[in-house]
């Protein structure tokens, strides 16, 4: 009996209790020609359901020698006789291909091929049967021989009933010949599918022999870095050897102090007990404390649900606050600026309120002069006058030497005119006069006390603007 690299699951069960027919072995011939493969064509029945482990084996038919030979059905119905007893008398097996779908309700061809080098070599009858994973004998072909081809002619008589049943049994043959072609080509379409996933596996099996060749590589680096660590380690052992005699001077002393020790531990032990009394009491508290802490738990989720809410008003908030700050900035730099034209059109109205003054006491110094009291005058100057007072625009209340003769101007004093605006001015008060007349024609920047001329103004407000930004 040939060896094979996994047995195949057999059983001591009698041939009496086996299921013959649930699986029936098709197209099986009298003779098959050694040297060659053979195929084994079979047909799995409705009511039986093949498992990863059924097997088919090639079995010898003993029939000369066997004195109570037992009975089992061949493909035509009829009934055949079996040389052996047991399935553990195979010759070979193979295991058996499972069905695509197996919940498919006719059944279907299916073929199992025998390589010539496991067949017998010898002339002795042989048998297929298919066995379960259980051991059970399932299904048992008609006796055939490995035999040479015998090419002498055969007379066979026959009579008329025998050819009407091989006429009728051919039919039968042709029938099942035409179901087995429509089987077979199930079959091939099966076969294609499955060479494309051999094919897929081949594929796969390639990527994960590269990958291995990958980690081998790896492996050898890590035992070479493995390697010089364990001499590393080795160093290390020797260096903890000589730390090790240091030691064991040192523990010779610490068993003095251990001796010691123990009879304080002998104290301490009898601390400890009142300690495990008080650790119960604990134990206790800490499972009230652990329900207490449970609700605490409950309570914290839902503060920290109120915290994300108040965190997201708190940024909505943030952001309305930003833009208030904005807002109040810009409000801010406004009143800057409107305080800083304040102050400069405050000291613009102070100087104009100066030079008013000081227009009326120069009104009032000339007025004496000239013998008259300023408050006779009327507010404007006569009719004869208004020439006179177009020709010097800079006074504010006419010209008055407007109402002097002619013959009394030798009399009158020198008078003196500003090199800006041509005004005139008494001889003995032109410098202290013209100085503060010269004032109030410049503007001076609050900031940087920087003069500009009167006629200037917009380049003024323009330079004190610039020191607010």
């Amino acid at each position: 009996m040939e060896e094979t690299i996994e047995d195949p699951p057999t059983s001591a069960v009698l041939l009496d209790h086996c299921h013959f027919s649930q699986v029936i072995f098709n197209s099986v011939e009298k003779f098959y020609v050694p040297g060659g493969d053979i195929t084994c064509y079979y047909t799995l029945t409705q009511h039986f359901i093949p498992r990863r482990k059924d097997w088919i084996g090639i079995f010898r038919c003993s029939l000369t020698h066997t004195p109570q030979p037992l009975i089992c059905p061949n493909t035509t119905g009829s009934q055949q006789q079996v040389g052996w007893k047991t399935t553990r008398e195979y010759y070979t097996f193979m295991w058996v291909t499972l069905p695509v779908d197996l919940n498919s309700k006719p059944a279907k061809q299916q073929e199992v091929q025998f390589k010539a080098y496991y067949l017998p070599k010898d002339d002795e009858y042989y048998q297929f049967c298919y066995v379960d994973q259980d051991g059970v004998v399932r299904g048992a072909s008609i006796p055939f021989q490995f035999r040479p081809e015998n090419e002498e002619d055969i007379l066979v008589v026959t009579t008329q009933g025998e050819v009407e049943e091989i006429e009728q049994h051919n039919k039968e043959l042709c029938k099942e010949n035409k179901q087995l072609k429509d089987s077979c080509v199930g079959l091939q379409k099966q076969n294609s599918d499955t060479q494309a996933e051999l094919q897929r596996k081949q594929e796969e099996l390639e990527t994960l022999k590269s990958i291995n060749k990958k980690l081998e590589q790896t492996m050898k680096e890590q035992k070479d870095c493995w390697e010089t660590e364990l001499l590393q380690l080795k160093e290390q052992n020797q260096k903890m050897s000589s730390e090790n005699e240091k030691m064991g001077v040192r523990v010779d002393q610490l068993q003095a102090q251990l001796s010691t020790q123990e009879k304080e531990m002998e104290k301490l032990v009898q601390g400890v007990q009142d300690k495990t009394e008080q650790l119960e009491h604990l134990k206790k508290e800490n499972g009230q404390l652990f329900l207490s802490l449970t609700e605490q738990r409950e309570h914290q989720k839902e503060l920290e649900w109120t915290v994300e809410e108040m965190k997201q008003k708190e940024t909505t908030a943030a952001k309305k606050q930003q833009e208030l700050t904005d807002q109040n900035f810009d409000l801010s730099k406004r009143l800057s600026e409107n305080k800083i034209m304040y102050n400069v059109l405050q000291k613009e109205k102070e100087r104009m309120e100066e030079e008013n003054d000081l227009l009326k006491m120069e009104n009032s110094t000339l007025l004496s002069y000239m013998g008259l009291n300023y408050d006779s005058l009327p507010y404007q100057a006569p009719t004869s006058n208004q020439g006179a007072a177009r020709q010097n625009p800079g006074l504010v209340y006419g010209n008055p030497y407007s109402g002097i003769q002619e013959s009394s101007a030798p009399s009158l004093l020198s008078i003196k005119k500003c090199p800006t605006c041509k005004s005139d001015f008494p001889d003995d008060l032109f410098d202290h006069t013209l100085e503060q007349h010269m004032q109030t024609l410049s503007l001076n920047c609050p900031i940087c006390d920087k003069a500009f001329p009167a006629k200037e103004k917009q380049i003024f407000e323009d330079h004190v603007f610039c020191h607010t930004l």
